[in-house]
């Protein structure tokens, strides 16, 4: 990319994060709030929603890209879906916030949204596995590609529960993603990338400790949402579609946290849909550690991830995978660490 045009894209960037901001203090000023409960880890009563920012600046970008940008372009089809579907995941997620739907009915919502985003053409067709060769997924690559969105769409949702950490997580992914796709000609999800860190960045100052608005279902959802759907659009930059990985790598912290909470409390007996504080992020918080020091640890993961995103990169396609267990025994000493913070306090994993 040429300098010029980098300036360019910055500089449009720049103003989708003015914009953002702006919509977030309209967002603050509107407050719909977020009331303290038992499960909650603010004492007073916050404004949410704060995702329409993010949502406002990213389709803003979006629909100028469609329009002006033809370096940026994929089918028709494709880039419509992907717009068609975030406008229907932030419509879901900003009822959810206004009047708390049901979790079967957001769920169905969800899916239907990313069945959007499948029905336009990003599917993942083809995975690698290291030192056997890659497997053609046929007609299981639309129910996985569909278990993906909704599962790290869930994630992500599962993991705003302190201020900053998601809200700063996400824009270091989005911006390394945009770095990446860069790097590799993935024009269309570099400036997809790019408006989504866009928008987070107007977001980020509005919601550092203590948070003056929080993001919300609208823009939680949205980002996971976003980000997913850019996984699959990223398998095409190589040819064995393996750079699907990318995506995950970056996220690992969050997808790990998720993943593991889920697992435990399934084997604790508990009940899956009920709200609660047992994340190891909360769990570290309620145990002593400051607000802050657990946010900037997980933006910490998130920059770790995007190194080894770029080893990823350089490796040869049979070891690609491998790139995964550094970031996984990070977590696994978070996982430690959290573990003795819960000890020490004495407070339980319930």
């Amino acid at each position: 990319m040429l300098p010029s045009a980098a300036l360019t894209h910055l500089g449009f960037a720049a103003a989708l994060a003015l914009l953002s901001a702006l919509t977030v203090r309209g967002m603050v000023a509107a407050a719909i709030l977020d009331r303290p409960n038992a499960r909650s880890e603010h004492a007073s009563p916050t404004p949410r929603g704060g995702g329409v920012g993010p949502v406002v600046a990213f389709l803003a970008g979006m629909l100028a890209l469609f329009q002006l940008a033809e370096f940026a372009r994929i089918a028709d089809p494709q880039f419509l879906g992907v717009i068609a579907a975030a406008v229907a995941i932030a419509g879901v997620g900003l009822a959810d916030d206004v009047r708390s739907l049901p979790a079967t009915l957001r769920l169905l919502a969800q899916l239907g949204a990313a069945l959007v985003a499948v029905a336009s053409g990003l599917v993942v067709t083809r995975v690698e596995i290291p030192w056997t060769g890659g497997i053609e997924l046929g007609w299981l690559g639309v129910p996985l590609t569909l278990l993906w969105i909704v599962g790290c769409t869930n994630a992500v949702n599962f993991m705003d529960g302190l201020d900053g950490l998601a809200g700063g997580t996400l824009l270091v992914a989005a911006a390394a993603l945009a770095a990446i796709a860069a790097m590799q000609g993935g024009w269309f999800v570099y400036a997809a990338s790019l408006f989504l860190a866009a928008g987070l960045a107007g977001f980020l100052p509005f919601n550092l400790h203590p948070a003056r608005i929080f993001l919300g279902d609208v823009g939680s959802q949205f980002a996971g949402f976003v980000l997913a759907v850019l996984a699959v659009a990223a398998a095409r930059f190589d040819a064995q579609q393996l750079s699907f990985l990318i995506v995950p790598l970056l996220m690992f912290g969050l997808l790990f946290d998720a993943g593991f909470t889920l697992a435990r409390r399934a084997l604790m007996g508990e009940r899956l849909a009920e709200g609660h504080r047992t994340h190891l992020y909360q769990l570290a918080q309620r145990a002593g550690m400051g607000v802050g020091a657990v946010a900037a640890l997980h933006w910490a993961f998130a920059a770790f991830h995007a190194l080894l995103a770029l080893l990823f990169l350089a490796l040869a396609p049979p070891w690609k995978p491998l790139v995964v267990l550094p970031a996984l025994a990070v977590q696994l000493c978070w996982l430690a660490h959290v573990a003795r913070l819960v000890g020490a306090a004495r407070i339980g994993w319930r």
